[in-house]
């Protein structure tokens, strides 16, 4: 079996930023990632998608962002940027992760999966760098109870308003994704937007004020909300299960588009239609869930998660699995850990980490063989 030191799973941004502290500090790593190219999680997402960051903060350790320091850049820049972020990193693609567990020599091993059939590596440590919220599209059970006719695309499938069908359109989840979508969709087809408010940034992000005031909130998200603060905690909770602010899109662009807007929940399905909490339904063409993803982890076979699906973890370190790291996840330490500039900061933290079992672990060898 190949013995890996560390096994990094994920090679987004937080895998990548992951591997190249290691490899600054010397230390053994691989990244797996089933893609067939790094930055196909970008290159799937819905055409329009830019940033909501500007370059000058998008870099990852060691290597700036190119491009204009105040422009957003779109998804096909960010998937080069990683493309390109990788090339000397230990990064092998097509690769599926399908287990996770503890061998009996007490290191983990990671089963894998690729066209060549199955294998498994050895390793001392694991990083589960699997995305901020999870991979798995979050879509209610009752979905499968609407009208056949009804076109249903999570937001993960979105790419533009030339897939959906022709007629109205309803968008399930208000929050920066959902809002995007059907201001996007709106110009084009009447367009529902349901979901509770998850408010909205003041100002606009590409504003000459936010050249002045993003910093300040950026060193608010790095700094004040934080798991170690009373606010932060409540953000923390707010954010992982109830989406975060509208940041590009305002309720005025809604407003001004013709989106109609309910702030009632779609609860269940009536006569083939949408049900909302407010009793009312809606008559779509097509329906539109923006309503995020939830992690899945059912391929760890280790006991480290929560009712609610999430690992227990402080800062992606895992204290009842030691040597068991996530990182990537939403709220890792504060709100910028969902943000590309805050996904160097937590890689630093679980490489060293790392590197402090790795060294102790040395020294307990040695002592035992004297």
């Amino acid at each position: 079996m190949e013995h890996v030191e560390t096994v990094i799973i994920g090679a987004g941004q937080a895998g990548l930023a992951t591997a190249h502290h290691l490899q600054q500090r010397g230390r053994d790593c691989v990244v797996l990632d089933r893609n067939e190219r790094v930055g196909d999680q970008w290159r799937r997402q819905w055409d329009s998608l830019r940033l909501y960051s500007p370059a000058k903060f998008d870099g990852l350790p060691g290597m700036p962002f190119p491009g204009a320091k105040w422009s957003f850049p779109g998804k096909d820049d960010v998937a080069a940027y990683f493309e390109a972020y990788a090339e000397p990193l230990p990064v092998r693609l097509g690769v599926q992760v399908k287990g996770v567990t503890k061998g009996p020599d007490s290191r983990f091993v990671v089963t894998t999966g690729d066209a060549s059939g199955e294998a498994s590596i050895s390793c001392d440590n694991v990083v589960v760098a699997t995305g901020t919220f999870g991979r798995t599209p979050s879509v209610p059970e009752f979905a499968a109870e609407l009208d056949p006719a009804i076109l249903q695309l999570h937001s993960s499938e979105y790419r533009r308003p030339g897939q959906l069908r022709d007629g109205p359109v309803l968008v399930v989840g208000a929050s920066h994704s959902g809002s995007d979508i059907a201001y996007e969709v709106a110009e084009t087809r009447p367009t529902t937007l349901v979901g509770r408010d998850c408010g909205q940034i003041p100002m606009r992000l590409e504003s000459r004020r936010m050249k002045v005031v993003f910093p300040i909130l950026l060193f608010l998200w790095r700094h004040i909300v934080t798991r170690r603060t009373p606010v932060g905690r409540k953000e923390m909770s707010h954010i992982r299960f109830h989406g975060g602010p509208m940041l590009r899109v305002k309720r005025s662009d809604l407003a001004d588009r013709g989106v109609v807007r309910n702030e009632a929940r779609v609860v269940s399905v009536r006569d083939g239609l949408p049900l909302l909490a407010d009793d009312s339904t809606v008559a779509a063409a097509t329906v539109v869930w923006a309503t995020g993803f939830r992690q899945s982890f059912e391929w760890i076979d280790l006991p480290v998660f929560g009712e609610d699906g999430w690992p227990r973890e402080y800062r992606g370190v895992v204290d009842d699995v030691p040597g068991l790291y996530f990182c990537g996840l939403s709220f890792q330490y504060a709100f910028s850990s969902m943000l590309l500039t805050g996904a160097g900061r937590d890689a630093g933290y679980v490489a060293d980490r790392i590197v402090e079992r790795t060294r102790h672990g040395a020294e307990q060898r040695q002592r035992q063989a004297a």
